[in-house]
């Protein structure tokens, strides 16, 4: 699909340079658009997928998020170039950006909706941590995973020293983040970065499969599935029991669960409504 069209598409479509949003038929999607950089995240940007993700947390229409990348790459990592024109006040230029960008991935991470990350070429420094950020990842065969970070002398961002070793283990996240060593997308779904790899031309068309499945889920359940999922790791066992059965409790309440049990009963597919 073309910029213009996600402009285009609604009325609540948001129109901005660098993030192009677009929510229809239950899909949000965030797409990066700096493609003659390979997406590579300065200012303007980084406060656009901040008010994107904001916009979405406030549509109860949404009941899953895809982020994309226009052009070649998903995302190349922070606008390097801009970190070198600041000089001596690189400090101040970067702490102005990672505020936004750290408000953008808290709020991802809250959504109870799914949020897919559909990833090609460069995904690299921020754009790993953005990757990391969702709760599936798709990626094309051309893509290729670098933290980058201590290439350019300095620590990661964006959630990464706290989702990568959840993603990988402690010590193969001290691997990807120490070496900074460029991965494929086989290496990458061997060792868990990612979910799945397709080929290139095949990525949007699965990408839209896998959130049109997803939408068409129990929008309430996913949401406390994935809170219980995330949670676990702070969790004890006894502690987690309790939260999973306040879980289910409340899914029991649900007309998706009304919905999926009369389906069951009656051996037919479930039509749920997200309610």
């Amino acid at each position: 699909m073309q910029p213009q069209s996600y402009c285009q598409a609604r009325s609540n479509a948001i129109p901005l340079e660098t993030i192009l949003l677009r929510i229809a038929d239950g899909i949000a999607r965030i797409r990066f658009n700096r493609p003659q950089v390979l997406n590579a995240l300065n200012e303007q940007m980084i406060l656009a997928f901040r008010d994107a993700a904001v916009k979405i947390a406030g549509d109860a229409s949404v009941r899953v998020v895809v982020m994309s990348g226009e052009g070649r790459a998903f995302l190349a990592g922070g606008d390097v170039g801009r970190f070198h024109a600041a000089g001596a006040s690189a400090p101040d230029v970067v702490s102005d950006l990672i505020v936004p960008f750290h408000e953008a991935i808290t709020v991802l991470n809250g959504l109870a909706q799914p949020v897919i990350a559909s990833v090609k070429g460069a995904v690299a420094g921020g754009g790993l941590s953005v990757a990391m950020a969702a709760d599936l990842v798709i990626a094309a065969d051309d893509a290729r995973f670098t933290m980058a970070y201590g290439r350019i002398g300095t620590s990661t961002d964006g959630s990464a020293s706290w989702s990568l070793p959840r993603t990988v283990g402690l010590r193969k996240a001290l691997e990807l983040a120490l070496l900074s060593d460029v991965i494929d997308a086989p290496e990458a779904l061997r060792i868990g970065l990612i979910n799945k790899v397709v080929p290139l031309a095949e990525l949007e068309a699965q990408t839209d499969a896998l959130a049109t499945r997803l939408a068409a889920g129990a929008t309430q359940a996913l949401g406390r599935i994935k809170a219980l999922m995330r949670g676990s790791f702070n969790n004890t066992l006894a502690a987690q029991l309790e939260a999973e059965r306040a879980a289910f409790v409340a899914c029991a309440g649900t007309a998706d669960f009304a919905e999926g049990a009369a389906a069951f009963v009656e051996k037919r597919a479930p039509v749920f409504t997200g309610q």
